[in-house]
């Protein structure tokens, strides 16, 4: 095998003589860099951590567990907003059924103060030119309105209650205006005020009166705040006023959210009161006194018309009177019930209680000889009758029909021994005839008059009591005498209420009025006798008072009237009382006129005709037929010798 030729070395490049470094010159050594622990910061961020997540941890139990219903409690009441619903009152209506007093649908005007706020309203005085815009449409001052749209962490306040719709329409008209030209004044970069948008309604009612003034001293009237403020409406005002509901509900921006859900209580609608009274009976007497009245001059007057039979009260007038739709144009003085809060010396009408006494003790009869001279001693007074006359041979019919206040102290001394024994059974009768009681009809403000017990009683008052002198009583107390001479001696409760209807629509009648004898009926048909003799006698005082067809009872009274502002006699009640037909009594009609200072004063000049006119009006009304049998004619004089 051949021997491989020895390789070449090819020569590379000449090296380079290596190069000694420079030696180093002496100094520090250098510093060697050391890696921190990453350990304690991961440590200080984990605990940094841990307390921001525990303080989340302990908000949220706060939130949610510890605290979460005081938490929800100010959430309900920044979004929920909560109203009452006001109950429908229920109606007053006449015996027919035909509405006295009724309520129609009306707006309380409420507003949300939080949205008058500068941040809420875009404006620094938004509740003042709000006030100014409303005040006028409202009739309430600015100042007012402007405190109450100020009211401090409040969302809701009360305006005014009970507006009509033409109000809230002239309101509604003033928001969408503002609320156009805040949309306006947005878009073109402005802040948009709008004060008039956190103002809002809730539906209400508001009480009117269709008739006006009629009966409006019976009804009353509702005040401010929707109670009834007199009358009828507040004596049953509980029942009228039904129960107020309520209703929650969310609201944003003071508008109410609908997909929110809400909670409501229903109002419970009041129940309706139906009275006695007719309302064409009423309309009649409150036109013959409301007449006479201004005709006269009087200061007042009233007339009471009542079934004798059942007690109701079908009429009971006053005048002057007053239109409770408008209190503000209402005379303060006449804005009561002056039938039943008046309490009078009610004069001569009075001394039929003082016959029925005699009668009932058998101390005379209508025929027993009375000699009435012109003046009588008794006391330490000097007593006279209404007129001077020669000596009068009067029979106890005559006494009553010529109205002697000195037969009639004469008459009543008979009643005991002594004088004070007759006080005492004089003042028994007064009692048993409601004298010194409320009349029984629970009105407010009702006066039961004034009739001291028999001790108590002065000199004068012994012998001025048996005529009507020194003891007070209202209107309703003086008819109710009458009605129950007329209702065969047998007191009846007087009546003003026939029953309730609730609102489930069932009529509940009134319970039945208290009934007390007082008198025999044989005494009670004695006296209606001797009281036609007042009328239909020529010598009667009560003449004017005739009734073409019906037999009539009735008698007058003239009294001295106390001036309640000067505490002393000054002028004179003028009165007239009776019922028809006297032989089958139906109605009684009572009238009473306070102070006529023109023309006559004399209860059967000015009052006689009242009767006449109520009473005929009355009988017709209640299609009560004519009287059959002719009247009895009871003596009024005697012969001297007889």
């Amino acid at each position: 095998m051949p021997k491989e030729p020895p390789r070449r070395r090819v020569p590379g490049p000449a090296r380079r003589p290596s190069v000694r470094p420079a030696p180093r010159r002496p100094g520090p050594a250098p510093r060697a860099i050391r890696l921190g622990s990453p350990r304690p910061r991961l440590r200080l961020v984990s605990l940094g951590l841990t307390l921001v997540m525990l303080a989340f941890v302990v908000r949220l139990l706060q939130v949610q567990a510890v605290d979460a219903s005081a938490y929800a409690a100010k959430a309900e009441k920044n979004r929920y907003l909560s109203h009452k619903l006001t109950a429908e009152r229920g109606e007053i209506t006449d015996r027919a059924g035909i509405a006295l007093a009724t309520s129609v649908d009306a707006y309380d005007i409420i507003a949300d103060p939080k949205m008058f706020t500068p941040k809420d309203s875009k404006a620094p005085d938004a509740p003042e030119q709000a006030a100014a815009l409303l005040a006028p449409i409202l009739g309430k001052d600015a100042a007012e309105l402007t405190k109450k749209l100020k009211a401090p962490k409040s969302r809701y306040t009360v305006l005014a209650r009970r507006q009509t719709p033409q109000v809230w329409n002239q309101i509604k008209d003033l928001k969408s205006v503002f609320a156009e030209k805040a949309r306006t004044d947005r878009a073109k970069g402005g802040a948009g005020a709008n004060v008039i948008g956190g103002v809002f309604q809730e539906p209400s009612s508001k009480r009117i009166y269709p008739n006006g003034d009629l009966a409006a001293g019976i009804l009353g009237y509702v005040n401010a705040e929707g109670r009834g403020g007199g009358g009828v409406e507040s004596m049953l005002d509980k029942a009228l006023a039904g129960k107020d509901g309520e209703i929650t509900y969310a609201q944003s921006g003071g508008r109410r959210v609908p997909t929110a859900g809400s909670r409501e209580v229903p109002a419970v609608p009041g129940s309706d009161i139906e009275l006695t009274i007719d309302r064409d009976i009423q309309w009649a007497a409150q036109k013959a006194i409301g007449e006479q009245v201004t005709k006269s001059r009087a200061d007042r007057g009233y007339v009471i018309v009542q079934n004798t039979q059942t007690g109701e009260v079908l009429a009971m007038a006053n005048a002057p009177g007053f239109d409770p739709n408008d209190l503000t144009q209402a005379n303060s003085a006449a804005m009561g019930n002056a039938a039943l809060q008046d309490a009078y010396e009610p004069g001569s009408t009075a001394k039929v209680m003082s016959m029925a006494a005699v009668l009932e003790e058998k101390a005379a009869t209508p025929a027993t000889h009375v000699v009435v001279p012109n003046r009588l001693h008794r006391g330490d007074r000097l007593f006279k009758d209404d007129i001077d006359h020669p000596t009068w041979n009067l029979t106890l019919n005559g006494v009553l029909a010529k109205s002697s206040n000195i037969g009639t102290i004469l008459a009543a001394g008979q009643l005991g021994k002594t004088q004070p024994a007759a006080n005492q059974v004089l003042y028994s009768y007064l009692r048993k005839f409601g004298i010194g009681s409320p009349s029984g009809l629970g009105y407010p403000g009702e006066t039961p008059g004034i009739l001291a017990t028999p001790q108590k009683w002065s000199t004068s008052q012994q012998y001025t009591i048996p005529f009507g002198q020194g003891l007070s009583l209202n209107a309703m107390q003086a008819a109710s005498v009458y009605s129950t001479i007329a209702n065969g001696g047998v007191r009846i409760e007087p009546t003003l209420i026939r029953g309730t209807k609730g609102p489930d629509g069932r009529f509940t009648p009134a319970p039945a009025p208290g009934r007390t004898r007082v008198v025999s009926e044989q005494t009670a048909r004695t006296l209606a006798t001797m009281l036609e003799s007042v009328v239909g006698d020529e010598e009667g005082t009560g003449t004017k008072a005739r009734i073409p067809g019906y037999r009539v009872a009735g008698k007058t009274g003239t009294a001295n009237r106390v001036d309640p502002e000067l505490g002393r006699y000054k002028g004179y009640t003028a009165s007239f009382a009776g019922f028809a037909p006297s032989d089958k009594p139906r109605i009684t009609v009572y009238c009473a006129i306070q102070n006529p200072t023109k023309g006559s004063y004399f209860g059967g000049q000015i009052c006689g005709p009242i009767y006449q006119k109520v009473m005929e009006f009355a009988l017709k009304t209640l299609q009560v037929a004519p009287t059959g049998a002719a009247p009895a004619r009871l003596p009024v004089t005697f012969q001297a010798g007889e």
